[in-house]
């Protein structure tokens, strides 16, 4: 008989959602769902419903019973979190993937290294934008030399008053819980700069500031009696940064339902008071073998999408993309308005300019699924291997910590006003 993996689940929001469909369909011959973790006990029943089955549910304080009824660990709780569950599962000798970021202070960084390097376990952190087929383009181009060596990369993400504002309706809205957008959010990019350079950051300095959410910033535009929270708002309906999660059933079992347990408010209001993060974000960052990267990160864009220039020694390489080309105005209200896999104006573009010659526009190969594809190919790497991968996408416990160790030193950056240096590997702060 044919081995199964036995995975548990800690940490049950939306975002599990597709690990857990994972091993229902497609993956389902890989292994099995062995148990489950949450502090809500609703939210652990949305989930059972879902599996069709009963499963061993655990409170946070019982992971220990957990992990003896597992072989691997799917970690997706509060982003402060991770480094206790994952640290505690390495140590048990278990596999364990986890979302990004992987965690969220350098402290905890320290600690997933040592276990890891410790235990028997393999950890995977699921960097799925690696594995969206337009990255993967860039990977291959730059990896095969055509634009040489890379001297500077300039990188712009705009997230729009949809998917940007709400950040600041739930728990990111903390930066004790999230680390931030330059954690949370930005772990993404400087990954996949570091995975496109095949490089490490060694210096980053940063300047972070709070502009358009929040209390202080609402009241600066006359923007005042505001609802703490949109459910039950007499503006609800009309206010396109109100979001009803009544009108989605998921949201509604998961949230609106769970509430009495925890008490966390899912639909907060993003110019209420509470907000200790910042929506816009500069970064300077310096790579071990002398590239630059400049970066930015705007939260409340009128469009969303990225666009990212590498300057080379024999060329430039150029990537656009827009993912929603304007922000309709109920889709905070209606959340099944924000989808954007077939948003009108939707495009991606990634030209190649070589030295002395046209542009050439190259074709980017597109899958079904999310992220262009990208999600089906990062999940049979999880749950069936990597295997013989040229491009080098999945990415293990140095790649998590040197992604995240970005994002952390432009925080303390950004703090003090000062440049920030990291070691050789881009794992830990310059001593």
């Amino acid at each position: 008989m044919e081995f199964l993996m036995r995975y548990a689940f800690v940490g049950l929001g939306h975002r599990v959602q597709l690990y857990i469909d994972a091993l229902l369909g497609e993956w389902g011959d890989t292994g099995e769902i062995a148990a489950l973790c949450d502090v809500n006990r609703t939210r652990i029943g949305y989930y059972l419903d879902r599996i069709g089955r009963d499963v061993p549910s655990f409170a946070p304080h019982e992971f220990d019973k957990l992990l003896q009824l597992a072989d691997a660990v799917v970690v997706a709780t509060v982003d402060a979190a991770h480094a206790r569950y994952v640290v505690a599962a390495l140590e048990a000798g278990k596999d364990v993937i986890v979302e990004k970021p992987l965690c969220t202070t350098a402290e905890d960084c320290a600690a997933i290294v040592e276990a890891a390097e410790r235990s028997t376990g393999r950890l995977v952190v699921t960097f799925n934008y690696r594995y969206s087929p337009r990255n993967s383009a860039v990977r291959r181009l730059i990896a095969d030399g055509a634009i040489g060596d890379v001297a500077s990369v300039h990188f712009e993400w705009v997230l729009d008053t949809i998917h940007g504002a709400d950040y600041f309706r739930r728990w990111h809205r903390d930066r004790s819980s999230s680390g931030g957008l330059l954690v949370h959010k930005s772990t993404h990019h400087f990954d996949l700069v570091n995975w496109w350079l095949a490089d490490t950051a060694r210096s980053v300095y940063a300047r972070s500031a709070l502009r358009f959410y929040g209390a202080a910033n609402a009241r600066a535009r006359g923007l005042r009696d505001r609802p703490q929270r949109a459910h039950g708002a007499p503006e609800l309906g009309t206010d396109p940064y109100l979001l009803d999660i009544s009108a989605d059933p998921r949201l509604k079992r998961l949230y609106l339902d769970a509430e009495h347990e925890d008490g966390y408010i899912r639909d907060q209001d993003v110019f209420g008071e509470g907000v200790s993060i910042d929506d816009n974000m500069a970064v300077l960052v310096g790579y071990s073998r002398g590239a630059t990267l400049t970066y930015s990160l705007n939260a409340h864009g009128p469009f969303e999408g990225y666009r990212v220039a590498f300057n080379g020694t024999a060329g430039r390489l150029e990537l656009e993309v827009v993912e929603r080309a304007w922000t309709p105005p109920r889709a905070a209200i209606d959340p099944t308005a924000a989808d954007k896999a077939h948003a009108p104006g939707a495009f991606e573009r990634l030209v190649l300019h070589r030295h002395w010659s046209e542009p050439e526009e190259v074709a980017i190969p597109s899958g079904a699924g999310g992220h262009g594809g990208g999600d089906a190919l990062m999940l049979n790497d999880v749950f069936r291997g990597a295997g013989e991968d040229p491009l080098g996408r999945q990415a293990g416990h140095l790649a998590g910590v040197a992604g995240v160790m970005v994002g952390i030193s432009a925080n303390l950056s950004a703090a003090t006003g000062a440049p920030v240096l990291l070691d050789e590997d881009g794992t830990r702060l310059a001593r």
